[in-house]
């Protein structure tokens, strides 16, 4: 009898740390892998600074609002509150749920999207605004895509850290809260700044 209690708590044992293991799987998972693709895009929470400062780039400007790696959506959900029709793209489906989560409980869900996919595989080009938090690793090919998918009057908000190529037109903020603005336009009034990268990257 006494072997048979040992074997039941035994297998309750297993059992427990065997599910414990699971769940932490599951819950650490989304957040190392992206650590382990070619370009790393960790998620670092906005400051409130950083979102007053997107916010006043926004000033003035309508139309759809993309933020590109949307971490737990408070871009998103302070763009919706300013009356845009806020999408968020962002790899760990964790923050994306959380981001879901914000967003009805902020009363904004209706303005907003949040979407669990590769930044690579979205085409941007239906955005007349982009948001970004990137990291310099990713700047150089991000600008070249986005100059390819984005109509003339989009603006590009581009945080912690700038393009290398373009020029920004707005600058506010200081520091890590730095924000840089860039508008496309075509020319005859609306001219298209040329883009080119050699794989060294060059301007």
């Amino acid at each position: 009898e006494g072997g048979s209690r040992r074997r039941s708590w035994g297998l309750l044992v297993t059992a427990g740390v065997g599910g414990t293991l699971m769940a932490l799987y599951a819950v650490v998972t989304p957040f190392v892998t992206p650590a382990l693709r070619k370009v790393c895009l960790p998620f670092v929470p906005a400051t409130s600074t950083q979102i007053q400062n997107v916010l006043k780039m926004l000033e003035n400007r309508s139309g759809s609002l993309v933020d590109i790696g949307s971490g737990d959506g408070r871009i998103v959900i302070a763009a919706a509150k300013r009356g845009f029709k806020a999408v968020g793209y962002e790899l760990n489906p964790w923050l994306v749920w959380y981001s879901r989560y914000r967003a009805r409980r902020d009363g904004v869900h209706q303005n907003t999207k949040f979407y669990i996919s590769d930044l690579w595989k979205v085409s941007f080009s239906h955005y007349t605004n982009v948001v970004v938090f990137g990291v310099p690793q990713m700047m150089p090919q991000l600008e070249k895509k986005l100059e390819e998918e984005l109509e003339c009057n989009a603006r590009i908000i581009a945080c912690r850290f700038p393009f290398p190529c373009w020029i920004p037109d707005h600058t506010t903020g200081e520091g890590i809260d730095t924000v840089w603005a860039y508008d496309l336009k075509r020319s005859r009034g609306c001219e298209t700044k040329s883009l080119e990268i050699t794989p060294e990257a060059e301007c």
